[in-house]
């Protein structure tokens, strides 16, 4: 039943890369291009995953368990994550499938990242982890008050519905294109571009079926990328395989699926950053391992997968690591003087840099 994580990783690597779904984008787009596509789509899969989570658990299929909220982790490691995936031009998860595609900077910020992280869980700084998460609120989760869970899932599905129907009535951008070189399913799988929404609808039904998936395995869990990353890494320093479980299998799976999206569309290709970018690749991986380990997870453990639990971890890591990813684009990609361009206007630096 291991080998189910990798073959979910390869999946969610593959659909990462060709729907080129990055949160640190998704997030970012607000703050720079006043656009809301890309959140929506990222709200639509908590919305889809969250009436998937509600049904597995009230049929007992899946058993979750939740402890006392960390509040002051949560929020300043939120802010902290959010302030460092764009130092490290994308997120966790981000980070894992643009190493597939060849990104050196994606390579330098995945290690230092997975240095803190396990630093974090399991070295020198578990102590500083611990007190930092042991200011804890008597709170776990929006049904763990006594409301029934179906509410605030019909509720989210609801007003979730509401943005992808304005969405979808936005009259599309015409982009140039060049004419298609294969037909059929080899066209759609690596050479057309999918929209938003589909990608999300995808990763709704992998986030879903990693439940039970991964339960079967003893690990109560739905995606999770940070913890699972630092155990990879205690496992290569201390060849102690208790450490390779189903979230490990994951990770590895989504640099795979990665890797086979990109070099079949003929995306992949090894890019170096300059001096600077590989310093902020450094200082934005050790960023996330810290934040991400006292927020009790990333934008995909917390924010997109805690959240569809409706625990109070999940959306307040959202909030904050949002406006983190607002202050680090003010800090680092606008300045604080310079005017946030116009949608489609975004720099070609800056999309070199980490915009997907």
């Amino acid at each position: 039943m291991l080998l189910t994580g990798l073959l979910v990783g390869i999946a969610f690597g593959f659909v990462l890369q060709r729907g080129r779904f990055c949160v640190t984008n998704a997030f970012r787009q607000v703050w720079v291009a006043r656009s809301t596509t890309w959140i929506t789509a990222f709200l639509l899969v908590i919305a889809i995953q969250a009436i998937g989570v509600t049904t597995l658990t009230q049929l007992g299929l899946i058993h979750l368990s939740w402890k006392p909220l960390p509040w002051l982790g949560v929020i300043v490691g939120g802010l902290l994550f959010g302030v460092s995936i764009v130092l490290a031009g994308g997120c966790a998860t981000g980070t894992w499938f643009r190493s597939g595609e060849g990104l050196v900077g994606s390579w330098i910020a995945l290690v230092f990242y997975a240095i803190s992280a396990a630093a974090m869980k399991y070295g020198v700084l578990s102590g500083l982890n611990q007190s930092v998460r042991s200011v804890t609120a008597p709170v776990t989760t929006i049904p763990g008050l006594g409301i029934s869970p179906w509410v605030p899932t019909i509720v989210l599905a609801l007003l979730v519905g509401a943005l992808v129907w304005y969405q979808l009535r936005k009259p599309a951008r015409k982009v140039a294109t060049l004419p298609p070189e294969k037909t059929g399913l080899a066209h759609w799988l690596f050479e057309a571009k999918w929209h938003p929404f589909l990608t999300a609808a995808l990763i709704s039904v992998i986030a879903i079926v990693t439940y039970p998936l991964s339960e079967a395995t003893g690990r109560h869990a739905g995606l999770g990328i940070t913890t699972p990353t630092g155990n990879l890494l205690q496992w290569t320093l201390t060849g102690d395989i208790s450490y390779v479980d189903w979230g490990v299998l994951l990770v590895v799976g989504i640099l795979v699926g990665s890797f086979i999206a990109a070099k079949a569309s003929g995306e992949f290709r090894v890019r170096v950053p300059d001096a600077t970018q590989a310093v902020r690749s450094v200082a934005g991986g050790l960023g996330m391992g810290i934040g991400a380990s006292w927020a009790g997870g990333c934008t995909i453990g917390n924010a997109m997968v805690e959240t569809a639990q409706f625990s109070f971890q999940g959306w307040i890591a959202f909030l904050f690591m949002f406006l983190g990813v607002g202050l680090g684009t003010k800090v680092f990609v606008l300045g604080f003087t310079r005017p946030a361009p116009q949608l489609g206007t975004l720099p070609t630096t800056t999309i070199a840099k980490g915009v997907s």
